[in-house]
């Protein structure tokens, strides 16, 4: 008899303090079902490595299908990374398409961050990046980080699988190195960070953290950022790129997440961007050796033309 393998980790992420939790539960007989983190409009990415053949605004693109077109045939047109090799019906596969096209940049202080949906040859550089954070926010040995890579890979593979209901969206960043000369020339681009976005229920986490969201609303989840480049505006864009994405996809008007109450910078952050407490954990949770949690909520637009979006505001 196989044994049941229970793991629980929880991360939230804020680019100007080191507080990070992440959840997320797993078993060999039950896969992962779980869901985590205004700004202007997307732009054209001059990034020169991995998206110079990707770069793409997050607006529709002018070439329309057929409206005949079956879905094997608009299937067989994504990108092999967003296939997931399941049925999925022609509501679904314009999600992915959504998915595919979607990316959002935004021009930072120090430098250019670039926010789209992971790809599977990113993976191994993001499990590194939320197991690196997690063990850093636990005190855990370095020996607990190759173990947390291990469960964190297998929840990505896992979450990976349940698309256009989920999506991890990852965040490169290119950095301005002055210089003596004052040239501004571009550093190389690196992972800044990453976050979860679960749209409807069939994304949802079967064993959320408390206070519990609805499942068939949105949830922003999971968000980290490298500490060498936190304090940058990072985070926020972050999640004002989860944002835009939950309205291009046409979801619910309101979106979730969890704030732990003793991360004051957090959750000014969330006050500032429209966010107000709608639960707050018992205290009798501190019996279960949890940190007591804000649930908190905002309501976003849902548009009939993704084109429409604009969640800016000032970083």
């Amino acid at each position: 008899m196989a044994a049941l393998l229970s793991f629980s980790l929880n991360l939230y992420s804020d680019p100007q303090t080191h507080q990070r939790s992440l959840f997320f539960s797993s078993s060999p007989n039950n896969p992962i079902k779980h869901p985590f983190f205004p700004s202007q409009k997307t732009q054209c990415f001059r990034f020169k490595s991995s998206f110079s053949s990707h770069s793409s605004s997050s607006s529709p693109s002018t070439t329309e299908e057929s409206p005949t077109a079956s879905p094997s045939s608009t299937y067989s047109n994504l990108e092999d990374s967003f296939k997931t090799g399941s049925f999925l019906s022609n509501e679904e596969l314009e999600k992915l398409k959504t998915l595919e096209k979607f990316t959002y940049f935004q021009e930072l202080k120090t430098g250019s961050l670039l926010v789209r949906v992971m790809r599977p040859e990113e993976m191994d550089i993001t499990v590194k990046l939320l197991a690196e954070s997690f063990a850093e926010s636990m005190l855990l040995p370095v020996g607990y980080v190759s173990l947390l890579r291990f469960l964190v890979k297998q929840y990505l593979i896992e979450r990976r699988a349940v698309m256009p209901h989920a999506v991890t969206l990852v965040g490169f960043y290119i950095g301005k190195d002055e210089g003596n000369n004052g040239d501004g020339e571009e550093e190389e681009e690196m992972l800044a960070g990453t976050v979860e976005v679960c749209f409807d229920k069939r994304g949802a986490n079967a064993s959320p953290p408390t206070p519990v969201p609805p499942k068939n609303s949105p949830y922003i989840c999971n968000m980290t950022v490298k500490d060498s480049l936190r304090r940058r505006g990072i985070g926020w864009n972050l999640l004002k790129a989860s944002e835009e994405l939950i309205s291009q996809m046409s979801c619910k008007g309101e979106v979730y997440l969890h704030c732990r109450m003793i991360d004051s910078a957090p959750f000014n952050m969330y006050i500032k961007a429209g966010y107000d407490v709608v639960k707050t954990d018992s205290i009798l949770i501190l019996l279960m050796l949890q940190r007591r949690k804000h649930l908190m909520c905002k309501k976003l637009p849902v548009l009939d033309d993704p084109s429409e979006v604009n969640l800016s505001d000032s970083t």
